[in-house]
């Protein structure tokens, strides 16, 4: 057994517990959750504080750990290394990357987080990326939450990758969120994604302030249901 403390974040997600209680079967031991906290920076900050190890395992509440996934055999992160990525499948487009993926984070490098617009990227150190799947983002669980994921994702990818994401790679990743949207939520995703790419390149190209809204959770939710509210089916409003 691997000495890594382990935190899955959850917010509103509608399959949070489940997939809670997924991942602690996984890892074979209890894993901390954080839920409902405001503020993401806010929120992995208080991760940091709940653990007692020097690294541990970030799950997001809508993180589908894979069966196979070994924490016994996970190395050490190396030196001036704040986080390593893991990469997940995404159910919607099949997209295979760090989006949503599960993370190993330095705790000492998170409570000395700086300012990004994807939070985690503003970590004291670099960002390791595992070329291997640890599981299914599975953020299709309702219309909002496809949406929020495909709007909050390809707006940053339009503004521009703060990991370093090759201009190419961006571009194929936009096109794919923005072209495919397998299962029930999936024309949502399309849709967030298409509005995403829309706010970072017309309305806040050079609005810093105003850009990073995407982190705010009430302003999403109030963007989507005055957009998109009356094409909701009845249950889900």
């Amino acid at each position: 057994m691997t000495g890594f403390d382990a935190v899955f974040l959850s917010f509103d997600e509608p399959l949070a517990s489940v997939l809670h209680a997924r991942i602690e079967r996984v890892l074979g031991r209890p894993v901390k959750r954080l839920h409902g906290v405001h503020g993401m920076r806010r929120a992995y900050r208080l991760c940091a504080d709940a653990v007692d190890s020097e690294a541990f395992f970030l799950a997001d509440g809508d993180f589908e750990i894979d069966d196979r996934f070994d924490a016994s055999a996970v190395a050490p992160l190396a030196e001036g290394v704040a986080m390593r990525v893991w990469q997940a499948v995404n159910p919607v487009n099949g997209l295979t990357y760090g989006y949503g993926g599960m993370k190993l984070v330095r705790t000492a490098a998170l409570r000395q987080m700086g300012e990004a617009f994807d939070v985690l990227a503003a970590l004291p150190g670099k960002v390791e990326f595992a070329k291997v799947v640890a599981g299914v983002t599975r953020f299709d669980q309702s219309p909002f939450h496809a949406w929020k994921a495909g709007f909050r994702e390809c707006a940053m990818l339009t503004r521009g990758c703060e990991y370093g994401t090759a201009s190419a790679d961006a571009r194929f990743r936009i096109a794919s969120w923005t072209d495919r949207g397998d299962g029930p939520y999936g024309e949502w995703a399309v849709l967030g994604a298409r509005e995403g790419v829309s706010f970072a390149d017309s309305e806040h190209r050079a609005e810093a302030a105003g850009f990073d809204l995407i982190n705010d959770p009430a302003w999403l939710h109030r963007r989507f249901h005055q957009a998109h509210g009356a094409a909701l089916p009845a249950g889900a409003r």
